[in-house]
């Protein structure tokens, strides 16, 4: 018996002071950033990589979306050009013999302009505003993804919250049942065995707030990957708390909201409206075009001769001259035949377009199939939430009833037991049924395009 006693309050003794200190230490916290879901989600948006590149993306479209980048506008040059040579000519039958030097300076000034193409000005135009539209669309679909991620990443964090919560509250029972059994014993009221039960069960809980506490951690960093934060061991004080509002929400009005507000499903609508507007622009290659060049040619020469002029003995003068030219032409194509390849462009870009509003068409099925299906799975879950909540309220109320009954000895450690696991599961799946229907609820949202808004 003695050996029993000295086993008991020696190492088991001392191991049950380190796990109070180490699950002690890793639950202190250090001095911690408040940390809202709003915050969350506005630190995830300014450090997201993506994001930053669809909206310099989208900046370039704006930028093309001009009248001057559609053609609308002449375009004027000015050309300057030197033309020299230095000639050493020993020729018996020309005239001019020796060296000399002749050269000249061109400018001129150019003004080509279409001044119809077949309405291409006006289409290219409203290409670009369709261009930057879409750039526009791709820059709202990153950010509602990372919004969703977000927000799933920091409810996360919340559940494993709780859950640490539960099993160290289920930890300090486990820690007074052993201490009163320790009690027990020493009156003689307990053996050994109560004792190495009660033990085994607090060793089992403090191995599974270790876990719990590993699984919120990973939770933690989860989220700061979605924030985009390169300290992955970031630490806060969340400051939201884990709950799902009990919507009652009508399917005609979320399909109503989903096909004006998609965002996947806009961005397909904008693919459509350009294959449209090239469609247009095949169609424009039927008409002729006119185009004007305009200018003027300013020109400049010399020639100088190094010999002396034979008559008079004296060096030969430098001679000038000059010119100046203008001119306006103009330009017209009548297209007659090119052998059916203008036909066969616009009957291809029918087809594209065709193939566009298939694919709308397409999406807004699959669409209404996630959406009758999102909906009939947060109904279905707002029910199972209420089932895990009366259940654990339930569990809550037979654990305290069961702890006053194993203070006074009228049920045994096994039962004890058996009631505080079932404690710990029914606490898990209300958790777990928040978690599922906060997550019903985002996807809900995101389908009628309501996280951007």
């Amino acid at each position: 018996m003695s050996s029993s006693a000295t086993f008991t309050h020696g190492p088991l003794l001392i191991l049950l002071l380190v796990l109070v200190q180490l699950i002690g230490s890793q639950s202190a916290p250090l001095a911690q950033a408040p940390l809202s879901l709003s915050q969350a989600i506005e630190v995830g948006l300014a450090n997201n990589y993506q994001i930053q590149i669809s909206q310099q993306r989208e900046a370039i479209a704006g930028n093309n979306n001009s009248y001057a980048a559609a053609g609308r506008y002449p375009r004027i040059d000015f050309n300057l050009t030197s033309n020299n040579a230095l000639t050493n000519q020993n020729n018996p039958a020309s005239f001019i013999n020796g060296g000399f030097v002749n050269g000249g300076l061109t400018g001129n000034v150019d003004l080509a302009w279409t001044v119809f193409d077949g309405y291409k000005v006006r289409i290219n135009k409203k290409r670009l505003a369709e261009i930057e539209r879409q750039s526009q669309g791709s820059t709202q679909q990153i950010l509602e993804t990372t919004i969703q991620q977000i927000i799933l990443a920091y409810h996360q964090v919340l559940v494993q919250r709780e859950q640490l919560s539960v099993l160290r509250e289920v930890l300090t029972l486990s820690r007074d049942r052993l201490a009163f059994q320790e009690l027990r014993r020493e009156l003689g009221q307990a053996g050994t065995f109560d004792v190495l039960q009660n033990t085994d069960a607090y060793l089992n809980d403090s191995t599974s707030v270790l876990v719990q506490q590993q699984s919120y951690r990973t939770a933690v960093r989860n989220l700061n990957l979605a924030m985009g934060v390169d300290q992955l061991n970031r630490a806060y004080t969340f400051t939201d708390t884990l709950a799902a509002e009990r919507t009652p929400y009508d399917y005609e009005n979320l399909a109503t909201e989903m096909l004006a507000n998609n965002i996947e499903l806009q961005n397909l609508r904008f693919s459509r409206s350009l294959a449209a507007i090239d469609r247009e622009l095949q169609e424009s290659n039927r008409y002729p075009s006119l185009r004007i060049n305009t200018g003027g040619n300013a020109t400049g020469t010399f020639f100088q001769l190094f010999t002396d002029d034979p008559r008079t003995g004296e060096p030969f003068p430098l001679t000038a001259g000059n010119s100046l030219s203008y001119y306006l032409n103009f330009t017209a194509t009548f297209p007659l035949y090119d052998a059916g390849t203008r036909r066969r462009s616009i009957q291809n870009a029918v087809v594209e377009e065709q193939i566009a509003q298939l694919g709308i068409e397409d999406l807004k099925r699959s669409l209404s199939l996630q959406l009758t299906n999102s909906l009939e799975t947060y109904r279905n879950q707002v029910q199972l939430l209420a089932l895990t909540e009366s259940l654990r309220d339930n569990a809550q109320r037979n654990l305290d009833i069961a702890a006053e009954r194993f203070q006074a000895g009228q049920i045994n450690s096994f039962d004890y037991r058996s009631i505080q696991i079932a404690y710990i599961n029914a606490a898990q799946a209300r958790l777990n049924a928040l978690f599922n229907l906060k997550s019903t609820e985002t996807e809900l949202i995101r389908l009628t395009g309501g996280l951007l808004r």
